[in-house]
C-alpha cells in the first residue's frame, strides 16, 4: 500500500471520530465529569447525593425543557424567570381558597396566558424576541408584585407541601415530574408531526412557511410550552418552601439556557433534542454538587459555569463552520 492511499485511508476514520466528538462531545464531557466528581467528592455516587442532586436541579430542568422548544424553533424566552415567580405567588395565594388542584388550575391557565402574550408579541408584532420577553418578563414580574402585594403568600393548607416534599415510590415528587417531563418532551420533539415541524422553521422558517406550514402558530406554541414548564417549576418551589414570593427565580432564565445550549442545542435553532439537555442538566448540576461539597466560593462557581457556557456556543459555532 502506497503512502497516499494509506493517507486517503486514515481522512475517514479522522473525520468520522472528529464528527462524533462535536456531535456527542458533551456526552464525554459528562463522563469526565462524573469520574472527576467520583475522584473529589467519594460520596456523590451514594443514593441519597443522587436523589439529592437530582431534586434540587428539578426545576431549572422544567423550564430548560419548555426552553429547549423554543430554542429549537429560532426563538429566545427571557421571561420564564417572572412567569415562574407569578406561578408560585398565585399557587400560594390561591390554595386556601380553591385547594390544591384549583391553585394548580389557576398558575395553568396564567402561565397559558404569559405564554400566548410572548408567542403573539413575538410573532404578530415581529419584536425580537430577546427583546420581546426582556419586556414581558418585566410585566410579568411587576404583576407577581402587585398581586402578592409584595408581601410572602404562605398558605394555611396542609396539602400545600405535598408537591414539593411528597414522596412516591421513595423518590421525591419533583424528580418524577422531570423524568415525565423529558420523556414526554423527548416524544414530543422528535416523534411527532408537531416537533418535525418545530425544528423546520427554527432551520428554515421561510423555507417552512413556503411548504404550508402554519409558521406563527407554531412558534408561539413554544412559548405557551415554555411557560407552562415555568409555572410548574414555580409551583413545584412554592410547596417546597411553603411561601409564593415574587422575587423567586431571579437567575433561572439564564441557568436554563445555559443548561440548554451546553447540552449542545444551537441557538441559531433548528438544531438540538431533549436527550442534550438532560446532558446539559446532568453537567451543571454535577458540578454545582462538587463544588458545594468542596465549599467552593459562588463567585468561582460563576466564573466556572460562564467558561463552559461560551465553550459550547464556541464549539457549536465550530460545529456550524465545518459542515457548511
Amino acid at each position: 500500500m502506497s503512502a497516499a492511499e494509506s493517507t486517503s485511508g486514515k481522512r475517514p476514520l479522522s473525520n468520522l471520530l472528529g464528527q462524533s466528538f462535536i456531535q456527542y462531545g458533551m456526552v464525554w464531557a459528562l463522563v469526565v465529569v462524573v469520574i472527576a466528581a467520583v475522584i473529589v467528592h467519594p460520596r456523590f455516587l451514594d443514593p441519597t447525593n443522587l436523589t439529592n442532586v437530582l431534586s434540587q436541579n428539578a426545576l431549572v430542568g422544567l423550564v430548560a425543557i419548555g426552553m429547549t422548544f423554543v430554542i429549537v424553533g429560532g426563538g429566545f424566552d427571557l421571561s420564564v424567570g417572572a412567569i415562574f415567580a407569578l406561578g408560585a405567588v398565585v399557587f400560594a395565594n390561591r390554595a386556601d381558597v380553591a385547594g390544591i388542584w384549583g391553585a394548580a388550575a389557576y398558575v395553568l391557565l396564567v402561565s397559558t396566558g404569559c405564554g400566548l402574550i410572548n408567542g403573539l408579541v413575538v410573532t404578530k408584532l415581529r419584536v425580537n424576541p430577546f427583546v420581546a420577553t426582556l419586556g414581558t418578563g418585566s410585566v410579568f414580574g411587576g404583576l407577581a408584585y402587585i398581586f402578592s402585594n409584595s408581601a410572602p403568600q404562605t398558605p394555611s393548607l396542609l396539602e400545600f407541601s405535598i408537591l414539593g416534599t411528597g414522596r412516591f415510590l421513595s423518590l421525591p415528587i419533583s424528580i418524577w415530574l422531570l423524568v415525565l417531563g423529558f420523556a414526554l418532551g423527548a416524544v414530543i420533539l422528535s416523534r411527532t408531526v408537531y416537533g418535525r415541524s418545530i425544528f423546520a422553521i427554527g432551520g428554515n422558517s421561510e423555507a417552512a412557511r413556503l411548504s404550508g406550514m402554519r409558521v406563527d402558530l407554531l412558534r408561539g406554541s413554544t412559548y405557551i410550552i415554555t411557560a407552562l414548564c415555568a409555572g410548574l417549576a414555580g409551583m413545584v418551589l412554592a410547596s417546597r418552601l411553603g411561601v409564593g414570593q415574587a422575587d423567586m427565580g431571579g437567575t433561572i432564565a439564564l441557568d436554563a439556557i445555559a443548561i440548554v445550549v451546553i447540552g449542545g442545542t444551537s441557538l441559531m435553532g433548528g438544531e438540538g433534542a431533549m436527550w442534550r439537555t438532560a446532558i446539559g442538566l446532568l453537567i451543571i448540576a454535577t458540578l454545582t454538587n462538587v463544588f458545594n461539597a468542596l465549599a467552593v466560593s459562588t463567585n468561582y462557581q460563576l466564573v466556572i459555569k460562564g467558561t463552559i457556557v461560551v465553550g459550547a456556543v464556541a464549539l457549536d459555532v465550530f460545529a456550524r463552520s465545518r459542515r457548511s
